[in-house]
């Protein structure tokens, strides 16, 4: 199931912008001619895949609370975007963020009843 939750994250990072863009065009469509397909072109653009992307996974496991769990990309490929997720009775995911190089991504979090939390980690490479 954290499948689809993970590739929902990944279109969601890649084509925020796309987004927005479509947004913005569906907004002014209204008076654009149909010799104008300059949004057209920007959001087939924005749905691009970069070169060499990747969606790379750290499954779940249990591990103290607040301990990051650190999820790097292979080999000279570098993070675009990610996430994480905490699992459990009440947990919570405390930060989801980059690594300083660069290259991976952290998740950590908490679970108010326990000594431990679940947390899955999701990162974006590319060349």
């Amino acid at each position: 199931m954290h499948s689809k939750r993970s590739t929902a994250l990944t279109l969601a990072v890649l084509l925020g912008g796309a987004c927005l863009t479509t947004a913005a065009a569906s907004a002014t469509s209204a008076n654009a001619t149909s010799a104008d397909t300059a949004p057209a072109a920007v959001v087939q653009r924005a749905g691009a895949l970069p070169p060499g992307y990747q969606l790379v996974t750290l499954p779940n496991a249990n591990v103290p609370n607040f301990q990051r769990r650190t999820l790097y990309c292979p080999g000279s490929k570098r993070v675009l975007g990610g996430g994480a997720e905490a699992r459990g009775n009440d947990a919570i995911l405390v930060g989801s963020f980059p690594t300083d190089d660069g290259r991976g991504w952290i998740g950590i979090g908490r679970q108010n009843a326990y000594r431990d939390v679940g947390i899955s980690v999701f990162a974006i490479c590319a060349d």
